[in-house]
């Protein structure tokens, strides 16, 4: 029986013993019953509640973000879909504002397809939209396209990428987090190489796996050293019956959570136990923290297992980004001809997924770039999800973000490209600094890498 077909059975078999857990929670809950305020009592429903947690199969989360505040005032945001295409959607978060209130500068996010939905980011787009029109890559399941739209790869990742910023227009600045860092360049690259009047103001790539040679981590020696074949036997299977993808091979999203939990399985064992020990004792604003970071961690979504097998094999086997020979549709990868469009790169100083180094290389790539134009940030004290969320990310990277977006679009503006969308920020000497210091210090990197 193939993979999926055991996973599906066992969670169908699952499903009486979760139904009686959840019954049994709630009876145990109910004040009216005695036995609900005994001591074995509160045990038992606090089990039945991590049992049934820990075995449930967790949807798609909602953004939930119905507001935003926006000059001081709160404003209604809502959701609308302003491009498709059959594996992904482009939302814009349209706020309420007066028409008489200056256009702020567009960023586009590209979230991750690798695994969890673009919701991940939510704190993301939370941090933009009070100064930002934001909108975000919004990726599908896998499982939920049928056979009949094609598959789905790298190259169709790119194309995705041009085709959404030939919708927003010259103007927009694009940030890439995590795993999207290689498409994302690759497509800046290629629209650079084309002349494309719609690349973007600026491009910024957090967390990304741009040279996985540098301080490999466990998921790169992993990838290196199973090599693609592994991964082809061992992960890949087909969508089962029922799912609308039915037949479509894929990597299915709980190998890529079973993969992350095991990464850090001591974290996940005290996480659950600290929110038994929280239900029992009636802890529940612990219990509902436990409760919101789970529900958005162990929600996971397919990938097509052609874009997964040629991300594996290019990107973190065979490298072919750093060496020189990325290809799309067939013609080169050149990041040299990155010239219009600014530079940021970020990275966290504890991250176990992309190593220090990894995104710092882009700009041992884009060497046409002069140094003005290019900067770098090593957050200090936060690990890979502290890239894009969190308070770190809240107060000291998404306002070095921002600055830069601004700055470079006051640039591009003042040299007759477009229309100034807001005053100039004016960079500070630290970050002045990190400009020059980030093209040295990748220009090294990328030298080493050479010898």
């Amino acid at each position: 029986m193939p993979l999926y077909h055991w996973y599906e059975a066992t969670h169908a078999m699952l499903s009486p013993y979760r139904a009686m857990a959840d019954a049994t929670k709630l009876a145990l809950s109910n004040p009216v019953n005695p036995w609900s305020h005994t001591p074995f009592g509160k045990q038992m429903a606090a089990a039945c509640e991590v049992f049934e947690r820990t075995t449930r199969r967790y949807g798609k989360p909602a953004f939930n973000l119905p507001t935003a505040l926006v000059g001081g005032e709160r404003v209604a945001v809502t959701e609308k879909v302003v491009w498709s295409r059959p594996f992904c959607n482009l939302i814009h978060f349209q706020r309420a504002i007066p028409h008489n209130h200056r256009p702020d500068p567009k960023v586009l996010i590209v979230a991750p397809m690798s695994g969890h939905y673009a919701t991940l980011l939510r704190g993301t787009v939370e941090a933009f939209l009070p100064s930002h029109e934001v909108f975000i890559t919004d990726w599908v399941d896998a499982r939920m396209v049928p056979m009949s739209d094609g598959p789905f790869d790298l190259d169709d990742y790119v194309d995705y990428i041009i085709s959404m910023l030939h919708v927003l227009g010259p103007d927009t600045h694009v940030m890439g987090v995590c795993q999207p860092a290689v498409p994302v360049f690759m497509a800046v690259a290629r629209m650079e190489a084309e002349e494309d009047p719609y690349v973007p103001t600026t491009l910024t790539l957090m967390g990304g796996p741009i040279d996985t040679r540098a301080s490999p981590t466990a998921v790169n020696k992993l990838a290196h050293e199973r090599g693609t074949d592994w991964f082809r036997r061992n992960v890949i299977t087909t969508v089962p019956f029922p799912h609308v993808g039915m037949m479509r091979p894929v990597y299915p999203g709980f190998l890529q959570l079973t993969g992350f939990m095991t990464m850090n399985l001591d974290r996940h064992v005290d996480a659950h136990r600290d929110l038994f020990r929280n239900l029992v004792k009636g802890d529940g604003d612990g219990a509902q923290k436990h409760r919101e970071f789970y529900d958005e961690y162990l929600s996971v979504m397919d990938l097509t297992a052609e874009f997964y097998m040629q991300t594996i094999e290019r990107v973190f086997v065979e490298h072919h980004l750093p060496l020189g020979i990325m290809k799309h549709r067939g013609q080169p990868v050149d990041p040299k001809a990155i010239k219009r469009v600014a530079l940021m790169t970020v990275e966290g100083e504890n991250d176990d997924i992309t190593g220090g180094g990894q995104t710092l290389a882009a700009h041992g790539l884009a060497t046409s770039l002069s140094e003005d134009m290019r900067v770098h940030y090593l957050q200090p004290a936060v690990g890979h999800y502290g890239v894009f969320n969190g308070s770190r990310f809240r107060a000291e990277i998404a306002p070095r973000v921002m600055d830069f977006m601004r700055t470079h679009a006051w640039r591009k503006a003042k040299a007759g490209q477009t229309q100034p969308s807001a005053k100039p920020v004016v960079a500070k000497p630290a970050a002045l600094k990190m400009i020059r210091g980030g093209r040295a210090a990748a220009g090294a990197l990328h030298a080493a890498k050479k010898d």
